[in-house]
Order: structure tokens, then C-alpha cells, then sequence
């Protein structure tokens, strides 16, 4: 996945140090049920849709530009699933990203379903009952979008003392 320019401005100041950055991830469902999935450039492996928002970009604008830039299909987003402080990412170059994941269920209003951008070997449908080899990762946010519940969150300690 290309970094976006304002990353890497601010890596020419901080070098390799941790960033703390907003993440989305998009479960994209269309009216027969089908979840909506990228088989990423970087890895191989298919995934949900994702990225990162822009400065000032609020998280469901991003999530809709993003579906779009990467697979052609315009959405609408219906509600929040999840919010995650993700495990750090270290990446080959040093770069240490620890993401705060905003998972949004959403749903396709238009486009045909295509690789849009290089981020992508392939994009497509698919039933959940059919479904690719996928991460946990994707697999919590797929279960999530099945409930009606509210959204998730890791709990704070109840007897958790500020210091």
C-alpha cells in the first residue's frame, strides 16, 4: 500500500519512532448479503477493505473514498462495529505504526466491483458461507456485522488507577 504524503512528511521529522494513526476497515455488504473483499498487492492474501484517513478526513468519509479508490464500488456507511488499539506494526523499512482500527459495516449502493488502484491483485463478492482464507483480524469484524449489538470496545479495568 502506497503511504500517504502526510506520513511521510512527518517521517522525514520523526524518522522510525511509533505513530499512532486512525485506521478504517470496511465491511462492504450488498443487498444479496455478499461481503465485499480485496486480495491485497502486498501480502496475497484477501482481506477486508481498509486504509487510512487523510488529516482532517472524518473516519466514514475515508471509508467511502477508500471502497471506492479500491475496488470501484460506492458505498454508504450504516454503522460503527468496532474501535481497536491494534498490536504495533513494525514494517521492513523500521517504521513503527501502532493503528486505531474504526471497523464500519457498510453498504454498496453502486459501481461493479473491480481493481481500481495498485493496491489490489483482485477484488470480489463473496457469501459468507464461502468465504476465502481470512485473519481473525477479519473474521471479529465479519461476526460483528452479523449482530444488531452495539459497538465493540476492549473494556477499561474497572479498578484501573490514573496516575
Amino acid at each position: 500500500m502506497p503511504t500517504p504524503d502526510f506520513i511521510l512528511d512527518l517521517r522525514r521529522h520523526i524518522g522510525h519512532a511509533p505513530l499512532v494513526l486512525p485506521g478504517v476497515s470496511m465491511v462492504v455488504r450488498d443487498d444479496a448479503g455478499r461481503v465485499l473483499l480485496g486480495r491485497r498487492a502486498d501480502t496475497g492474501r484477501w482481506a477486508l477493505i481498509g486504509g487510512i484517513p487523510e488529516p482532517g478526513e472524518q473516519p466514514a468519509q475515508a471509508a467511502v473514498r477508500e471502497v471506492y479508490e479500491e475496488t470501484a464500488v460506492r458505498c454508504a456507511v450504516e454503522r460503527v462495529l468496532l474501535v481497536q488499539a491494534l498490536e504495533p506494526t513494525h514494517y521492513p523499512n523500521g517504521d513503527v505504526v501502532q493503528y486505531t482500527d474504526i471497523a464500519l459495516l457498510c453498504r454498496a449502493t453502486g459501481g461493479e466491483a473491480r481493481v481500481n488502484d495498485d493496491e489490489s491483485l483482485e477484488v470480489g463478492w463473496f457469501t459468507p458461507d464461502a468465504l476465502p482464507p481470512l485473519t481473525p483480524f477479519a473474521h471479529h469484524r465479519l461476526a460483528l456485522a452479523r449482530e444488531e449489538g452495539p459497538t465493540w470496545f476492549e473494556p477499561a479495568e474497572a479498578d484501573q488507577t490514573l496516575r
